[in-house]
């Protein structure tokens, strides 16, 4: 029986404002490539500016997909994640198109690269009981069950909640998948730093006080969509108990730390192949062609 045979895929990773999508962007209009969004927050409709969401005209340009899958306040998993993205794989291949996956967000990634084997959902009334707990409480809980927190961002509420869901399990893990190529954006730390700098800067001036305000008169405070980096800042401000400058810094502050966190997931898979800015597109291509079969280069 012939092998079946797995179509390529092209993924970019990197911490945030690295510059993933514009280079994704690149190489899709070069290989007749189409984009899957991995990111956790532009998924969700209405969080558009906030996100860093692809622009209307960007998307034009391209095919993206699992853009605006999910509503402000809607549960959302990695298991979906891994379910569309799959799907949209496929079908892109399935064309004869390029799939490239590109994004920040590490265990939607690594759920497609290595075939994770997502346990069961819990039970959505034990969830709401733990989901109105501190964060320290959730903590308290996890320490006294003598569970693990090595690799848990212990902000992420979602994250620590799943702990206690699984006692601890983690889901299983296969090898990487073949016939695929993982390019890594590596930016010297004080690029990254003014990079960040900007990119908030100009979501203010592009209106992201109205869009959260939006976001909140909407669905309050305790919407998924406004936990993000970005959005959960301007809670003070709104209060009256922050500036603007100072909603800023705690934006800029905030992202630097995700930033911190990308690095370190990234950081263990070997996979991965790292390259610096400015990128050498010559030596993308080269990649390219030596670790892709069958996809279509014009």
């Amino acid at each position: 029986m012939a092998k079946h045979k797995i179509s390529p895929l092209l993924v970019i990773v990197g911490e945030t404002a690295s510059g993933k999508s514009t280079l994704a962007l690149q190489l899709a209009q070069r290989y007749y490539g189409e984009i899957i969004c991995a990111d956790s927050w532009t998924v969700r409709r209405e969080a558009n500016i906030g996100s860093a969401k692809p622009t209307a005209a960007e998307q034009a340009l391209v095919p993206h997909h699992l853009l605006d899958v999910a509503g402000p306040n809607e549960d959302f998993t990695a298991a979906v994640f891994k379910r569309l993205a799959e799907r949209a794989i496929n079908d892109i291949a399935n064309r004869g198109k390029l799939p490239i996956m590109v994004g920040g967000t590490g265990l939607y990634i690594d759920s497609v690269l290595f075939d994770y084997g997502f346990l069961p959902a819990g039970d959505r009334q034990e969830r709401q009981k733990l989901n109105a707990m501190t964060n320290s409480e959730l903590i308290n809980i996890i320490n006294n069950r003598g569970l693990d927190l090595t690799g848990i961002d212990t902000g992420n509420k979602r994250r620590l909640i799943r702990l206690i869901e699984t006692n601890g399990q983690k889901p299983t893990k296969k090898p990487i998948r073949p016939n695929t190529l993982v390019i890594g954006i590596r930016v010297d730390k004080q690029e990254l730093e003014q990079k960040i700098n900007d990119r908030v800067d100009k979501m203010i001036k592009d209106g992201l006080e109205g869009e959260t305000r939006a976001l909140v008169s909407k669905y309050g405070w305790d919407c998924e969509a406004l936990k993000g980096v970005g959005y959960a800042q301007w809670r003070g401000y709104f209060d009256g108990q922050d500036t603007l400058d100072m909603t800023r810094q705690k934006i800029i502050k905030a992202t630097l730390d995700l930033a911190k966190r990308q690095r370190t997931w990234f950081k263990r898979n070997k996979g991965i192949q790292w390259i610096t800015t400015p990128v050498n597109h010559k030596h993308i291509d080269e990649m390219i062609t030596t670790n892709l079969d069958s996809f279509i280069h014009y």
